[in-house]
């Protein structure tokens, strides 16, 4: 059975860093495509960070350069590391796996909350 559990989030000041770690259980998420998305209260479902199974990485405009997503394949942990924060960064956090890499995100976690102040 595929799971998904995201951690780390929390509540921070603009400038700080969070790192959120979604473990993955079920399958190997080496194999798969895994992505982090957002929600923020009131907007679409967005998809933030990308990692393909051959290990490639994609960044949505607005976290290029401050967020880092990263697969640990020892631990099949998934981690986002979030620096710069700002408060249009706060949302609910989903880690998803796509198993065919066909943009089709099958499986996703229960979500974890990061709340930027000012």
């Amino acid at each position: 059975q595929v799971r998904l559990v995201e951690s780390g989030g929390g509540s921070v000041q603009a400038g700080g860093s969070l790192r959120l770690s979604c473990a993955a259980s079920g399958f190997i998420p080496s194999n798969y495509c895994m992505a982090w998305f957002r929600q923020a209260p009131g907007k679409e479902r967005e998809g933030v960070a990308f990692i393909d199974s051959v290990g490639p990485t994609k960044y949505t405009f607005a976290v290029k350069g401050r967020f880092t997503i990263s697969l640990d394949k020892a631990e099949n942990t998934l981690y986002l590391q979030m620096n710069t924060l700002r408060p249009d960064d706060t949302a609910m956090y989903y880690c998803a796996a796509d198993p065919w890499c066909t943009d089709v995100y099958n499986y996703w976690g229960q979500g974890t909350q990061v709340t930027v102040s000012s």
